[in-house]
């Protein structure tokens, strides 16, 4: 579920308390999280809703000067059906605070076997080192470039680096990656290792 940064902002202040989509099917659930650019965004609640439904004070919690413009954007996409959203608080990115933490000693091996069984489930063969040791090699190098050095497609890399990110491993820059300080610190006990 993607964000407009206005919209974020006024989430963050508390201006905004609701969200409209239109959607074939809903793309989030009642208290899911979702990763956005400003936080963590808890959903409270998904309810499928006629546009008859839809107020002005609705349009005002979801960040619209009127109903009027609510729906001008709902209708620019016709196909689906219209969801209202309860959003709540919106919190820090839990991967920020993972990936500059020292993972202890037990969290290493915890790391290590999931790496282990992201290799084991992929079709193209192990790939978690060489991707974090080419984050290393070669940061804020754009993903298309470094896709091509590790014979992959673009949306392929991508996925695996948000795995990778994920597990606080790296960090994404305004161009390319680079290793977090828990990425470096794994891949030097993976070098270690017999």
């Amino acid at each position: 579920m993607l964000f407009r940064s206005d919209d974020l902002d006024g989430i963050a202040r508390g201006a905004v308390t609701l969200a409209f989509r239109r959607w074939l099917r809903p793309s989030v659930r009642d208290g899911s999280r979702v990763l956005t650019q400003g936080g963590q965004l808890e959903i409270r609640r998904v309810t499928r809703v006629e546009a008859s439904a839809i107020g002005e004070e609705d349009a005002r919690r979801a960040g619209y000067a009127s109903r009027a413009a609510l729906l001008a954007e709902l209708n620019r996409r016709d196909a689906g059906d219209l969801y209202r959203i309860e959003l709540g608080a919106l919190r820090p990115d839990p991967r920020v605070a993972l990936r500059a933490s020292v993972a202890e000693p037990g969290e290493i091996d915890e790391l290590v076997q999931r790496l282990a069984r992201l290799d084991a489930r992929s079709s193209s063969g192990p790939w978690t080192r060489r991707t974090l040791e080419l984050i290393e090699a070669q940061p804020e190098v754009r993903a298309a470039l470094l896709c091509k050095r590790v014979g992959q497609e673009l949306p392929a890399f991508k996925l695996n680096v948000r795995k990778l990110k994920a597990l606080g491993l790296t960090e994404s820059l305004d161009v390319g990656y680079r290793l977090s300080p828990r990425g470096a610190a794994l891949l030097g006990v993976l070098r270690a290792a017999p």
